[in-house]
């Protein structure tokens, strides 16, 4: 009995151990196919091969039309706003009504300094009719002297309280004025303020105009292309949503702060005889002029990120594996990348199918052609 019991318990550890011997087989049999799956993973991508070459020195951007000056309309005092008669998009001319605050301080102002005006005239006669009798009667020595220079000194103290007070009268006069807000220029408006009914501070944008007259196209370009800018460069813009309607324009100034949203600086072409379509606020497409002699290119369809930064893949030609390499992108469009530094002539870029690799991933060149 003893004998078969220990026959029984070593053919059971017999087949365990067989069992776990499976297993193990077939674990490392499915890592080594898993390893051999994934070394034998290669992914078609298209490459082009990278020449530095004469650039065109131009870049295409998108900008709108400006006016070159636009004018904030305020009033010159304090005061509630009771009307308003223009609204964005209205075309106003020069000394038509914008605004108007309420008249009824400034009016009580000039009635009482009119009144002021009445009574130091009133003092200036008593006091000429007074020196005149004064003039007399010291010519005949019937009063003494001092009696005539006090009656002078009286004639002119009210002849220089009368110029006072018709000073404070023509301030009082403009202060109603200025109660009526007038347009200095021609143009539209562009920008409003605040409404009927507020109470607004002197200087305080009541509408904006933007002057008729010359208009600018804008663009913002990024800042390192912005010294490569030609000023006073000659420049073609067309209208974006018709290519059939176009100007000729030069680079009239290049800011010098960048914009604090975008964080590119404005680019203003000053346009020639802009037709009657290339309307304020029309979006426009222009060519703009660098000073640059060479550089590469790659197509935006493989530009990728790493790290936040722009990159590329790119292959190694004796391993056929990518590797991610971080580059500075010197201005892009649409359709192309503008590369300032990273690539050099000889190597070979990924340019489709981007987002399906990883660093060390084989892969198949589709084509191979020139940048």
């Amino acid at each position: 009995m003893f004998v078969n019991y220990l026959a029984t318990r070593v053919g059971h550890l017999h087949a365990a151990t067989a069992v776990l011997a499976l297993a193990s087989l077939a674990l490392v049999t499915g890592c080594q196919r898993e390893g051999e799956e994934l070394q034998a993973e290669i992914r078609p991508v298209r490459v082009m091969t990278i020449e530095s070459r004469d650039s065109n020195g131009a870049l295409s951007l998108t900008g709108t039309v400006q006016a070159q000056a636009e004018i904030n309309l305020s009033f010159r005092i304090d005061g509630r706003m009771i009307m308003r008669t223009v609204d964005i998009g209205d075309s106003v001319k020069a000394g038509q009504l914008i605004a108007r605050l309420d008249q009824q301080d400034e009016e009580r102002g000039l009635q009482a300094a009119r009144a002021q005006l009445a009574a130091a005239r009133a003092q200036l006669l008593e006091a000429r009719n007074n020196y005149g009798r004064m003039r007399e009667l010291v010519a005949q020595d019937a009063v003494s002297r001092a009696t005539y220079d006090q009656a002078e000194a009286l004639l002119g103290t009210a002849d220089a309280q009368v110029k006072a007070v018709k000073a404070q009268v023509d301030l009082a006069k403009n202060r109603l004025s200025y109660t009526r807000l007038l347009s200095d220029v021609a143009g539209v408006v562009t920008a409003r303020g605040p409404e009927a009914g507020e109470v607004v501070g002197a200087g305080r944008m009541v509408v904006q105009v933007a002057r008729d007259g010359a208009r600018d196209a804008v663009f913002g370009v990024p800042a390192q292309i912005k010294d490569s800018a030609q000023s006073n460069s000659e420049i073609t813009v067309f209208l974006t949503s018709d290519p059939q309607v176009t100007a000729v324009g030069k680079v009239r100034e290049i800011s010098p702060r960048a914009d604090p949203v975008t964080g590119t600086f404005a680019v203003r072409i000053g346009l020639l005889n802009p037709p009657p379509a290339m309307r304020l606020g029309s979006t426009v497409t222009g060519r703009l002029k660098l000073s640059v002699a060479s550089g590469i290119e790659v197509p935006a369809s493989a530009l990728t990120r790493a790290g936040g930064k722009p990159a590329v893949w790119v292959v190694d030609a004796q391993a056929l594996t990518v590797s991610l390499r971080t580059i500075e992108v010197r201005g892009q469009d649409t359709a192309k990348v503008q590369v300032g530094a990273g690539l050099n002539p000889g190597d070979v870029v990924v340019t489709a199918g981007v987002q399906a690799l990883r660093p060390g991933q084989k892969v198949r060149l589709l084509e191979a052609s020139k940048s």
